[in-house]
């Protein structure tokens, strides 16, 4: 039948911006003001507002309510969604169909997630169902400030990762799910190992297929999610009609405009802004052709719900229009009531979300039956669903895990090789570290030949010349063997490096406490009737060097001899990536060995320090000081950086606390003897070495 014949309406549309203060004021003018947008309408006379259409938000609708009723006396009230309670039982029977008992609940922050927590307690309770947590979503979007944004990130990410549960249940609206993936993205940006694994049921206040789920998002949180979604059916002619939907239809539609520009990310052609060609919308666009995420062809439910309303609302103006007196009773104040008006049975649906890289697809494995018996009102078609808690081929029937040498594309249909990492000489990080070391051991050799070349000098001479020649040589050593962490981890290189640069350092540090020993004992000699004159030698300096060096050979054949270090393969610390490594085989004993080193540098810096007054020409003691302490400071901040890092990164760390330990040791010592011997040789003479600080 015609529906309102010789009669035409007009429509507002107004964005609230999910803004509670632009709901208020785009309510007050429609009731107030007529805006110069109107399709179908004449413009210039009073308009004669018939009814409202809410939003599909339950705090837009309440708000708009709350205005309209000042103004005007509502007669009828409609609800176009089924029934908040089929959800509430809906959710119960999922969980108990699948044995769910442990859940976490992420709610929007206002009266109806409120709601919902009490009415599904109350269900929890009464199916042995416990709720490990619940977790408040912000309504807006936003938060007061920072801090408090910052303060709820860190709590959802909480509840997201140290709980036991695996199954979420979200209550909201779309832009509360998009904020709920944003705290995710900006907490845990990298490595989304957390994402899977865990099973998200979400209700039908969301719109999967919403400008808010922005087209370079990646939902794969959210992979697997089950939804409960508003009843629909495909109308006659929808599809057609989308298809021949054009952008220039109408130079008043904004909404058309703006959505077409979007979608398709061109601009449509404006006089008043230059654009560039290759952004010029062409008008040729099709809509089918975009990602389901942007735009699907199908009636989705909340759409189904506006055409409910709109259908509802012509069939009740016809009513009242042709003054059936069987559908309507004339009160005082002229205004019409329905008396009754034709329900329809709607159901609880409910899909399956599968996401494609950053598309959104859904998939109907169910429904919720209000008519069935209370235990057989959920239907599930189990078929529909696709395993993907694991890398896995996500188009197949069957899912498998990836081989640990192996990660899974973006697309999840193919296990891609991962490559094998290691520091090597062929990157810029290893040529740097080689060429440092390279260059420290030829500073070492300068140094030596200048030593040699006025070796019978008197500050070559003096402080024990054997040691300082065989301090140099092991300077030499210790920057070379930092060379064998540069290359491919072997079998015979992982059973070489770390004692050899253990052995080779202790026997630097020990040459260093023989020298500050002794020269610490000479002094003290020299006082008249003490008994150290007959201790004090080279003979004692030696000695010192060489039991302090062979307690380290001693750690590390007990290391060698019991896990030695071998040749290892870390698959599991980068996601597409194998760490080529070296195995310490024991990290107790590894630590023993760095601890010994600490103990030789702490006792040399401790004599050094008590040494620091004796005469200038035998201060040695003070550069010793300044030595001990660089090399103290650079192995305190090693033992954090290095437990915090993996692969070719530790390995790096090592190289540079050997090379710039060594370096300490090496200037803080033999600078100042250098710049005597070569811009100073006044003061490299017998009087000078004879004369005592006053």
């Amino acid at each position: 039948p015609k529906i309102l014949p010789n009669l035409t309406l007009g429509f507002h549309i107004y964005d609230s911006y999910f803004h509670t203060r632009m709901i208020y004021r785009t309510t007050l003018d429609l009731l107030f003001k007529l805006q110069r947008f109107v399709p179908n309408y004449r413009c210039g006379i009073q308009k004669n507002l018939a009814a409202i259409i809410g939003g599909l938000g339950y705090d837009t609708s309440l708000r708009m309510h709350s205005q309209v009723i000042l103004w005007f006396r509502i007669s009828s009230l409609y609800h176009m969604v089924p029934d908040e309670s089929m959800q509430y039982s809906g959710i119960v029977q999922l969980l108990q169909h699948f044995g769910w008992t442990w859940v976490g609940l992420f709610i929007v922050d206002d009266n109806s997630g409120e709601q919902f927590v009490h009415a599904l307690e109350s269900l929890f309770s009464q199916a042995g169902i416990c709720s490990a947590f619940t977790e408040r979503i912000p309504q807006q979007g936003h938060a007061d400030d920072l801090i408090e944004m910052n303060d709820i990130i860190r709590s959802i990410y909480v509840c997201f990762t140290n709980y036991s549960t695996n199954v979420f249940i979200f209550y909201g609206e779309s832009l509360s799910f998009t904020l709920l993936r944003t705290m995710m993205f900006l907490k845990d940006p990298v490595d989304r190992k957390t994402s899977f694994g865990k099973v998200w049921i979400t209700t039908a206040q969301i719109d999967f297929i919403s400008s808010g789920l922005q087209r370079n998002w990646d939902f794969w949180m959210f992979e697997g999610a089950i939804s409960f979604t508003v009843h629909s059916k495909e109308l006659p002619g929808f599809k057609d009609y989308l298809q021949s939907i054009k952008p220039n239809w109408n130079q008043g539609d904004h909404f058309l405009k703006d959505t077409w520009e979007q979608v398709f990310d061109c601009f449509l052609p404006d006089p008043r802004v230059p654009i560039k060609d290759h952004e010029i919308c062409t008008g040729q666009e099709r809509l089918e052709n975009l990602p389901a995420g942007l735009f699907t062809m199908h009636m989705t439910g909340h759409s189904y719900s506006i055409y409910n309303a709109v259908y509802a609302l012509t069939h009740a103006l016809h009513a009242m229009h042709s003054l059936y007196p069987k559908h309507r009773t004339i009160r005082k104040g002229n205004t019409v009531q329905l008396q009754y008006l034709q329900p329809w049975q709607v159901t609880f649906p409910f899909v399956y979300f599968k996401a494609n890289l950053f598309q959104v697809n859904l998939v109907k494995i169910g429904r919720v039956d209000p008519n069935a018996p209370k235990r057989k009102a959920l239907v599930m078609n189990e078929s529909m669903i696709i395993n993907v808690t694991c890398f896995h081929f996500s188009d197949m029937a069957n899912c498998f895990q990836c081989p640990e040498d192996r990660y899974p594309n973006r697309n999840r249909n193919h296990c891609i090789p991962k490559a094998i990492n290691f520091l090597s000489y062929e990157e810029p990080l290893g040529i740097t570290l080689a060429s440092l070391a390279v260059s420290y051991s030829l500073i070492i050799v300068l140094v030596l030949g200048i030593f040699l070349m006025h070796n019978n000098t008197p500050i070559v001479r003096a402080n024990n010349q054997e040691l300082t020649y065989m301090l140099l040589f092991l300077l030499l050593l210790c920057f070379l063997s930092s060379l064998l962490f540069l290359r491919q981890p072997g079998k015979v290189n992982c059973l070489l490096r770390q004692p050899t640069f253990a052995i080779v350092f202790s026997m630097a540090i020990s040459c260093v406490l023989a020298k500050t020993t002794l020269v610490s004992l000479a002094f003290r000699a020299t006082k008249p009737g003490s008994r150290l004159k007959n201790w004090v030698g080279k003979g004692l300096s030696h000695s010192i060097a060489f039991s302090c060096s062979l307690i380290q050979l001693f750690i590390c054949t007990m290391w060698l001899t019991s896990t030695p270090p071998f040749p290892d393969l870390d698959m599991h610390s980068v996601t597409e990536e194998i760490n080529f490594q070296c195995n310490e085989g024991s990290v107790t004993m590894f630590y023993c060995v760095l601890g010994y080193m600490g103990l030789l540098a702490l006792s040399s810096f401790v004599v050094a320090f008590l040494a620091r007054k004796l005469p200038d020409s035998f201060n040695e003691s003070k550069f010793v000081t300044f030595s001990m302490l660089v090399f103290c400071s650079v192995w305190l901040s090693f033992v954090p950086t290095y437990l915090s890092t993996r692969g070719k990164a530790m390995v790096a760390v090592e190289i540079f606390a050997i090379l710039f330990s060594g370096a300490g040791l090496l200037f803080c010592i033999f600078c100042p003897k250098c710049y005597i011997i070569v811009w100073r040789p006044d003061l490299n003479c017998r009087e000078q070495l004879i004369k005592r600080k006053h």
